[in-house]
């Protein structure tokens, strides 16, 4: 099989089997990789990615490669995905195909001081591609707050396809946040969020989700106040 294909800076390291990219991207970043390596895993019916990163932010800032990247991964699987397939993101970097979960995006940086700037910071990707056979799988809407691509009419989607996608997609709106700003992604973003100015539960907090601010952190409303939850109270200890 040939090499995935990823934009300039970015290099790609496989992995297969039951080994897990993300831990093998923090033990990269640990080790003082360059920034942009690429590490995956498509076997076994999941995509599973890690992506290491060398904010210029501190870390609150830096947070928002989420929302980004969730931008990257909805704007990659509009582009592979059947027209009538629709994909949505929450705040906490869980991914919604057709209204159920199917996979989620995570962090983890060098530093859990909001106002620190990151050594180094992994962005990783977890999504289900197909109903596995080892055991684990799921009966189609026994859970219908969980899916998988391939019961979402996406099964002819290929794993290594949409993460080159994934990574040219994020790099456009990385680069259109890092020249324009957080707020020139807001409204787009803020489109594909179905919680928002709904009723949600988080961290022990009940309230109507109003918006965000300009580093993304959740605005909740609860009775006469509005509090907010930073987008780093998701980063990963």
């Amino acid at each position: 099989m040939s090499a995935l294909q990823f934009p300039p800076l970015f290099r790609g390291e496989a992995l297969s089997g039951r080994a897990d990219p993300f831990e093998r991207a923090l033990a990269l970043a640990i080790a003082g990789t360059d920034p942009g390596a690429v590490v995956y895993n498509s076997g076994g019916g999941r995509l599973r990615a890690g992506l290491v990163f060398a904010p210029e932010a501190p870390l609150e800032g830096a947070m928002t490669i989420l929302p980004v990247c969730g931008l990257g991964f909805q704007a990659a699987l509009g582009t592979l995905a059947p027209p009538e397939v629709a994909v949505h993101l929450e705040w906490d970097g869980r991914i919604r195909v057709n209204g159920a979960v199917c996979g989620r995006m995570r962090v983890k940086a060098s530093t859990a001081d909001p106002a620190a700037q990151p050594d180094w910071l992994v962005l990783g990707l977890e999504l289900e591609i197909a109903n596995t056979s080892d055991g684990h799988g799921r009966e189609p809407g026994r859970d219908p707050d969980r899916t998988w691509l391939a019961e979402e009419g996406c099964g002819e989607i290929e794993p290594d396809q949409l993460l080159e996608c994934w990574v040219r997609h994020s790099l456009y709106w990385i680069n259109r946040w890092l020249e324009d700003g957080a707020r020139t992604v807001h409204a787009d973003w803020r489109a594909l969020v179905p919680s928002l100015g709904e009723h949600v539960e988080i961290d022990g907090r009940s309230g109507t989700f109003v918006g965000v601010d300009e580093n993304f952190g959740m605005l909740l409303r609860t009775g006469g106040d509005t509090v907010l939850i930073p987008l780093s109270s998701r980063l990963e200890r």
